[in-house]
């Protein structure tokens, strides 16, 4: 399905070129984050609760950035935000590893959780305003790309880190600095109303009232954002949850890594399997957002039943695995198609809602699994699954499909 003849063929030359130029930037992103925790507690000498309140004031930051980043995308232009959100990354990457004050490492840490949601919603609008005829395969091949890039960034970031620190935030920074060359030039001759259309203009003169009124149509967003940030809260658990009860049992941190490397082959390898569920589901974006939910909801129970087995972690994995390949390229899809112009404005909205489960994830799980151990999360993950079943049932319900139709 992504063999190099197939891509060549099937998609302009800009698009191959956007997703060479992503994978390489997801590889270079992948080379700071797991290392992040161990640089904070072993160089900057701060305990792990001091690591973790430093990702919390990340992950806010964060949120903040996706509201401001989708909607400055037709004030600012596509170019100037993304470029601009990417050159401050970068440049705040670069500074991390030359600072020794903890004040400054919290603050470039929040600098960073910003300017990089900052930019996350342009690029999600950039393609699918760009590509809109093939918008759905190339949400669904950056995701995967995307995913292949970090697992080959995770793996390189510990033998680098093995020789310095210093030079993965470096790797890091370049990658960033790179990728905003790329648009830089990339999106060189390609002006704003060429990107978006004609009401582009229109877009860039909107009042603050009608960006109320944009918020009051609930019913685009509201329970698909909600239902995402209900698995996101959920999968949590893996960190909060299996990651200490396996290295509990006396298992090699190996066993609880081999879980995240069986989730890279699986969205590599499985993509067949997903585009036959799609078929199934008649390729509407709705029912792929129910599916994904149930399917959360039957993973996590199945490691809730077995858990005293690793095998039920491994098959747990590969569930909610699936899951993940279905929502995640499926939430960009819908909103670049349903809301037009608008839709920079909605992916940064919904964004930071979803990134909301994953701030509240890990502080919920971390509370049950020091008052109950495991199965207490596990079922908290559950019950939070099957709970977004029901909104995203509520959010298909509002957008029935017309038989026979591919949207929703």
């Amino acid at each position: 399905m992504f063999s190099p003849p197939s891509l060549l063929q099937r998609y302009p030359r800009e698009a191959l070129l956007f997703l060479v130029a992503s994978f390489i930037n997801a590889s270079g992103s992948a080379f700071m984050w797991p290392l992040n925790t161990l640089y904070v507690h072993t160089v900057l000498q701060r305990s792990m609760t001091e690591a973790g309140f430093a990702l919390m004031l990340q992950s806010l930051a964060g949120i903040i950035g996706q509201f401001i980043g989708g909607s400055l995308f037709h004030r600012l232009g596509a170019k100037r935000l993304i470029v601009g959100a990417l050159l401050l990354q970068g440049c705040i990457q670069l500074a991390i590893p030359f600072s020794q004050s903890w004040t400054i490492y919290l603050a470039l840490m929040i600098g960073l959780g910003f300017t990089f949601n900052l930019s996350s919603p342009a690029i999600q609008a950039f393609i699918g305003f760009r590509w809109k005829e093939q918008r759905r395969e190339l949400f669904n091949i950056v995701y995967v790309s995307n995913n292949l890039g970090m697992a080959i960034g995770t793996s390189l970031a510990g033998v680098v880190a093995a020789f310095s620190f210093q030079l993965t935030f470096l790797l890091n920074s370049a990658s960033t600095l790179l990728f905003a060359l790329f648009f830089f030039i990339f999106m060189k001759h390609i002006s704003h109303k060429e990107l978006v259309g004609d009401s582009a203009a229109q877009a860039e003169k909107r009042s603050g009232k009608e960006t109320l009124q944009l918020l009051y149509r609930y019913q685009l967003y509201l329970f698909m954002a909600l239902g995402a940030g209900f698995i996101f809260f959920s999968t949590t658990v893996w960190n909060t949850g299996v990651a200490p009860y396996l290295t509990g049992l006396g298992m090699p941190l190996a066993a609880y890594s081999w879980l995240w490397t069986i989730n890279g082959i699986i969205i590599f390898a499985g993509q067949p399997v997903t585009t036959q569920i799609k078929r199934l589901l008649k390729q509407s974006l709705s029912a792929q957002l129910v599916t994904s939910a149930v399917l959360y909801g039957a993973g996590f129970g199945f490691m809730l039943l077995f858990h005293n087995s690793y095998v039920a972690f491994i098959f747990g994995m590969i569930i909610t695995t699936f899951g993940e390949m279905l929502i995640s390229p499926t939430i960009p899809t819908f909103i670049t198609e349903k809301t037009g112009e608008t839709a920079p404005f909605y992916l940064g909205v919904v964004g930071g809602i979803t990134a909301l489960g994953r701030l509240l994830g890990p502080l919920a799980m971390g509370y049950m699994y020091d008052h109950g151990g495991v199965a207490p999360t596990l079922l908290l993950a559950t019950v939070v699954s099957f709970t977004s079943v029901l909104l995203c049932l509520m959010h298909a319900s509002l957008h029935r499909a017309t038989r026979g139709s591919a949207s929703h």
